[in-house]
């Protein structure tokens, strides 16, 4: 009778790759059923508010009155939904890198598809009583769900890992650089400038946009909008200190424990990845309208600091970014070895 000790089972690849497989698959099954829905002519859900002129957002801007479905919002989105069905079928079948590529794409689709960075705005302004279009804020929370289990569907059909190094790990120096510059951008391109206009201070705009901040927003909505970024800013901190990577001892139940890599990885690059977005896509817009003539040079020196606002953003995506990818290289574990190779000392050497 042998006296070895059998260690447990690690779970196989199809094994790890099920449980996330399921709840892409319940993500694509709501999002399909709800597109089906509206093109059957159902507007339950549904809104027809633009981000740049909202009417009765609290009522979808009357969705009911809708006859004509927009086409990313109907057969585009069932055609994308059979796309990414068929990701979860290959990852399923057959997990791999191809698999894993063709996931991390999808995570991508949606969490850009999400703009998370629109509720940091958009949930204090309802928090503070301005009308929302709650039916907006639910398909960005969906969209930012499915990104995030497709992102653990493609972690899950990866190469297996070996197991993660417990304690800290110091990030490098670069790292830390690139953090600080990501808090202090929406601090000093952000909330100061949005601090001074709600105190009534024309900085870098004409006293009109003043005029019409002070019109639109109520002073609860004005102190939230301009508080919240900054301070959701100060958690990039994680990313290079400790408690980023081990709970702190006072936190019921998981002080001690390690972070969960994804829990930092996942939300920090898309935050990254909708700040670039929107910085590239809105100066790409920025830059149209300057060069058309619908936008006077007279108008771009009177408002600078909206100008400049667009710039805070690609650069604090560009930052966050840089520092979710040296905490990641930090805190990545090893692939485990093939079955029988060689992994002793000089035996590269010995090939």
């Amino acid at each position: 009778m042998s006296d070895r000790t059998v260690g447990p089972q690690r779970p196989s690849a199809a094994d790890r790759v099920r449980p996330w497989a399921l709840a892409c698959g319940l993500f694509l099954v709501g999002e399909v059923a709800l597109r089906l829905f509206w093109i059957a002519g159902g507007r339950w859900a549904y809104t027809a508010c633009d981000r740049t002129d909202l009417v009765d957002p609290a009522g979808g801007c009357g969705a009911d009155r809708v006859e004509t479905l927009p086409f990313w919002a109907g057969w585009g989105a069932l055609t994308v939904g059979v796309v990414l069905a068929l990701v979860v079928v290959g990852a399923v079948r057959l997990p791999g890198r191809a698999a894993t590529t063709g996931s991390w794409l999808a995570a991508a689709l949606l969490l850009v598809a999400a703009f998370p960075l629109h509720l940091l705005f958009e949930v204090p302004a309802a928090l503070t009583g301005r009308p929302s279009d709650w039916r907006d804020l639910g398909a960005r929370l969906a969209l930012l769900a499915g990104g995030i289990v497709f992102a653990g569907l493609a972690n899950a059909s990866g190469p297996r890992r070996g197991p993660v190094t417990s304690g800290y790990r110091p990030v490098p120096r670069w790292t830390r650089r690139w953090a600080y510059v990501a808090v202090a951008l929406p601090v000093v391109g952000w909330a100061v400038p949005h601090g001074l206009w709600v105190l009534g201070v024309p900085f870098g705009i004409s006293a009109r946009e003043l005029n019409d901040i002070h019109n639109d927003l109520s002073t609860p909505t004005g102190v939230a909008i301009t508080v919240v970024p900054p301070l959701a800013g100060l958690l990039v901190l994680g990313l290079v200190q400790r408690w980023g990577q081990q709970f702190p001892r006072w936190v019921p139940g998981l002080g001690g424990r390690p972070v969960p890599r994804l829990l930092a990885v996942v939300p920090a690059g898309t935050v990254a990845l909708t700040l670039v977005t929107y910085g590239v896509l809105s100066s790409a817009v920025f830059v149209g309208r300057l060069f058309s003539g619908e936008m006077p040079w007279s108008e771009v020196w009177d408002g600078w600091a909206v100008t400049a606002t667009l710039l805070v953003f690609l650069g604090w995506g560009v930052a966050l970014g840089v520092t979710t990818a040296g905490y990641a290289l930090s805190t990545r574990s090893r692939p485990e070895p093939l079955a029988g190779a060689d992994t002793a000392p000089g035996a590269l050497g010995r090939a």
